[in-house]
């Protein structure tokens, strides 16, 4: 493409203006509504439009931030952004980067969540849902693959990943329990044998250069981001109690047995456990939002997954419609004020599984801008990273029992629905179409399947 008059050499290697506060408020609120394509597109999108197009970041900033990011639990997309907020304009700056990247997911899935469970009986919205959902497990299956070609690069690893799916399919081992025993292998064996568990170079070396940026290679840290004790801990009693704080009223108000104060103790726990992304923390989800506390059922899990592939912003935004759903299904404020509840539980599950994520990056992002050398995952990561694919695989078959056996293991197959979960797995694996894409042809594909059939 040929540059216009703004984009000549002697442009580029010019300093970009400095960016105000209110200018990247701007850029982040709109990096919210067109955050799509899961934590792959939204790193690509942000390094696009930060590194290459306005050059607020260095490339080798952006990937330290990144490499910091990625050794965290937590959607390190929204990690991402908060951090170059916090690094760009402080605290504040942080905040408004990382909130903006989910508040509008959270309003969109509170009205889709809404219409879901108000509306999903009618035949067209059924209809829709019946491709969807083998569509979903497709995805699943990809996901799985996707991770266990970027994670098993040995035998030990692929150990690791059977062992998991082994744990967690036949023993039924809960989801924390395996990330702990990962871990504990993954320190002993990156002890005994360090070349087990390394992945090298997974973000590159930063190499790449796009111009002069506001913080460059060179750029000294600023003073905000420098390390002190007094920063440190004022961080973590702040964040302490924006976490005990609505924990002790749901306590005080409702008691722990109340769905409302389990949701928000558990969630707090799933936060904690989010190493691998989304997909990690989905067995663990399901595993206590369907089997333990029965907030929904196995198919609404799936069509959940399914509304949040299709809206902005981090996967693990499906957790606002586990709680919508488990909010308007329990009924927490009364039968007269169902949309409330849902509403409330929603905002109620986000705070608590996102607000670990800001402390991660204001308490640690001190530390990690004292040195600039890339990071590299540990051992436990790696091998923690190499568990989460046997039980993504566990949570695909899962997934597909519930699509081919809507009626229990004794009932016939539905091959309309298999048929459906083959065509979107073709299009994934064969022709690497869009997620988006093959959601919303699998829909159709449903809906004229129910029309007909």
């Amino acid at each position: 493409m040929l540059k216009g008059p703004a984009e000549t050499p002697m442009e580029e290697s010019k300093l970009p203006q400095p960016v105000g506060f209110w200018a990247a408020f701007a850029f982040w609120l709109k990096l919210g509504f067109i955050s799509f394509g899961g934590p792959a597109g939204q790193i690509s999108l942000m390094h696009q439009e930060l590194v290459e197009r306005r050059r607020w970041i260095s490339e080798r900033r952006f990937l330290h931030a990144l490499n910091y990011c990625m050794l965290l639990p937590g959607p390190e997309a929204q990690q991402l952004a908060t951090y170059i907020g916090w690094l760009m304009h402080r605290t504040r700056g942080g905040i408004a980067a990382g909130v903006l990247f989910v508040l509008p997911s959270l309003f969109i899935l509170i009205a889709l969540s809404w219409i879901y469970v108000a509306f999903g009986q009618l035949s067209l919205v059924a209809g829709l849902f019946y491709g969807i959902k083998p569509a979903v497990t497709a995805i699943v299956v990809h996901a799985a693959h996707r991770i266990a070609c970027r994670a098993l690069k040995n035998s030990v690893l692929w150990a690791i990943a059977a062992a998991s799916f082994v744990a967690i399919f036949t023993l039924n081992v809960p989801f924390p329990a395996i990330v702990a025993a990962a871990a504990l292998v993954g320190y002993v064996g990156g002890r005994l044998a360090p070349g087990k568990f390394q992945i090298g170079g997974g973000h590159g070396q930063g190499d790449k250069s796009f111009g002069p940026a506001l913080i460059d290679d060179s750029t000294p840290t600023p003073a905000h981001a420098l390390f002190t004790w007094r920063r440190l801990v004022a961080v973590l009693v702040v964040g302490g109690l924006l976490w005990l704080v609505p924990m002790g009223l749901l306590m005080a108000g409702y008691g722990w047995d109340h769905a409302l104060t389990r949701m928000g103790w558990f969630f707090t726990k799933a936060a904690l456990l989010t190493f691998g992304g989304a997909y990690a923390v989905l067995p663990y989800v399901y595993q206590g939002a369907v089997g333990d506390y029965g907030w929904l059922t196995p198919g609404q899990m799936i069509d959940g997954l399914a509304l949040g592939e299709t809206t902005p912003g981090p996967l693990i935004m499906i957790v606002a419609f586990v709680g919508f759903v488990g909010g308007y299904g329990q009924a927490v404020f009364g039968p007269d004020r169902l949309f409330l509840a849902g509403a409330v539980a929603a905002v109620l599950v986000t705070w608590f599984t996102f607000l670990p994520s800001f402390i991660f990056i204001l308490a640690g992002g001190p530390l990690i801008e004292t040195t600039h050398n890339d990071l590299k995952f540990t051992a436990p990561l790696t091998a923690i990273t190499a568990a989460v694919v046997g039980v993504i695989l566990n949570l695909a078959l899962f997934f597909g029992y519930h699509v081919l056996f809507p009626h229990g293991a004794g009932a016939a197959v539905d091959w309309p629905a298999a048929l459906i979960a083959l065509a979107a797995a073709i299009a994934l694996f064969r022709f690497k179409q869009n997620v988006i894409a093959i959601i919303v042809g699998c829909a159709v594909l449903g809906l004229l399947l129910r029309m007909l059939l």
